[in-house]
């Protein structure tokens, strides 16, 4: 199984700048790289900031963007999004009982489980009492579940950018839920922190993609301000195969020189002397 987890493309009102970037030619420039070079992608799913500021407008350019793509995509929300918004924008968009846009799928046999982690005007996460109970039900009938939202669920040394991980009190009660099924949760994979941050939580291996946009710059002692810069995007390929995952980083705008070299012993001799 081949997925591909793009994040936080923060799309705006077409022609508007989001941090001094265009966030939609970004965003066209990654679609246009995965159909160029990951075509047999199962999915391509996408973990949330959809939007800045929430706007019809920029669904509408999304929607429209994702007209184009052949390969299935999956829709997460992030606390850029508006969640109503977003529903009236996509109005057979999947979502659950309470109204929070969970879904999930099987594939491969596993199923892949897309959570909602917005609150109410926060950027912090959130996973109330409601939407963990749709977890656990989900987990309880799954054999192998590999689940994908938009917050961290868990501090990731970022001082100032845990402020906006999910909330302790919601953090606490998430991290219970997945020890008490871990047994069956293959991976977690997220957005949010615009960087690669791979560890364990729970006993489960976890992932954060870089954002299409600009890019955070780790500082582990700042405690209150996010740092971003215009460093190059990337989006990964989940390569799945079981229990195997493997993990790639495609920096897609990357458009300077590329070299290249054989993989032999003398490919890699110093010019002018004999390989020995």
């Amino acid at each position: 199984m081949k997925i591909i987890h793009i994040s936080d493309i923060h799309l705006t009102i077409p022609g508007e700048e989001m941090g001094g970037l265009d966030p939609h030619a970004r965003f066209s420039r990654a679609l246009a790289n995965v159909a160029e070079n990951h075509a047999n992608a199962d999915r391509i799913v996408i973990t949330g900031d959809l939007t800045h500021w929430g706007e019809v407008a920029a669904y509408e350019a999304l929607k429209s963007a994702l007209a184009e793509v052949s390969i299935p995509v999956r829709l997460l929300i992030g606390n850029h999004d508006d969640r109503d918004t977003f529903r009236k924008v996509f109005t057979d968009h999947p979502v659950d009982a309470n109204g929070f846009v969970n879904h999930a799928e099987t594939l491969d046999e596993t199923r892949l489980i897309y959570l909602d982690s917005v609150g109410d005007k926060t950027h912090a996460g959130h996973f109330c009492a409601v939407r963990r109970d749709w977890l656990k039900a989900e987990l309880t009938a799954a054999g192998r579940a590999r689940i994908f939202l938009h917050h961290n669920p868990m501090p990731v040394g970022l001082p100032a950018e845990d402020k906006i991980a999910l909330v302790p009190e919601d953090r606490a009660a998430f991290k219970a839920l997945l020890e008490a099924y871990g047994d069956r949760i293959d991976y977690i994979h997220f957005g949010h922190v615009h960087a690669p941050i791979h560890g364990r939580f729970a006993g489960i291996p976890f992932a954060s993609v870089p954002s299409t946009g600009n890019q955070s710059l780790p500082d582990l002692n700042e405690t209150e301000l996010l740092k971003g810069a215009p460093m190059a995007p990337a989006y990964f390929v989940l390569s799945i195969d079981g229990n195997d995952t493997t993990i790639h980083q495609i920096p897609f705008a990357w458009d300077g020189p590329v070299m290249t070299s054989g993989t032999g012993w003398e490919d890699w001799a110093k010019p002018g002397v004999a390989a020995e």
